[in-house]
């Protein structure tokens, strides 16, 4: 089988297992990933791109947030998916890495992205999370969990450790969403492209705040 028969492969798969997704974790988010990977990688040259595709297109197949907290399930089903195509078991090490550590974990994943592929997926991953997509997302996700949209009397978490940002899903409100993670995130990209992009993101998401906040209060 060659590599791009497995990618093919890969992609369908993840469609098939995200397609009914509807908390902002679904197929399109994977593919989005997937198209910044690759866009980030022409600027960071020396990436295996065998590596990055496959980091991208299985970085959500099973998220923490939807299997008890258990950060186990997603690298394993990888490894599962990757033997079972017979890929080198030196790729499938270094793409589990990635699964592995890829979250933001309210900013409690300390681990620095050893490979150049680990660093494109997780700046791509953490893209996504920004922008007018990451406003779009947000308030996808806060309306799957139940989250209200705001309430000023309910302030941002102070989030110190993993336990900490898992019992925030559900009690919190989407806007602070914006606090706890998204703001954060323009200062955590790993690479130069991903800083670039990053910027425009960020800029994007304070002036949405802005408005938001004018808007609430009947300003315009």
């Amino acid at each position: 089988m060659t590599e791009a028969d497995i990618i093919e492969k890969t992609r369908i798969y993840a469609e098939e297992t995200l397609k009914s997704d509807t908390t902002g974790h679904d197929w399109w988010h994977v593919y989005r990933v997937w198209k910044l990977s690759l866009q980030l990688a022409k600027d960071e040259k020396g990436a295996n791109l065998f590596i990055v595709q496959l980091g991208a297109l299985l970085h959500d197949i099973a998220d923490w947030k939807f299997t008890g907290g258990d950060l186990e399930v997603g690298p394993r089903k990888v490894k599962e998916w990757l033997d079972g195509l017979g890929v080198d078991p030196d790729v499938t090490e270094q793409v589990v890495y990635i699964v592995r550590h890829i979250s933001f974990r309210g900013g409690t994943n300390t681990h620095k992205m050893q490979s150049l592929e680990g660093r494109l997926v997780q700046d791509a991953d953490r893209l996504d999370a920004i922008g007018a997509i990451g406003v779009a997302r947000v308030f996808t996700f806060g309306g799957a969990m139940g989250r209200e949209m705001y309430d000023p009397n309910h302030k941002p978490h102070d989030i110190k450790t993993f336990e900490d940002y898992k019992n925030q899903v559900k009690d919190n409100t989407s806007v602070n969403h914006f606090y706890e993670k998204l703001l954060l995130l323009k200062d955590r990209m790993n690479t130069d492209a991903g800083r670039r992009f990053a910027q425009e993101r960020h800029d994007y998401m304070e002036r949405f705040l802005d408005e938001f906040y004018a808007e609430w209060e009947g300003k315009r």
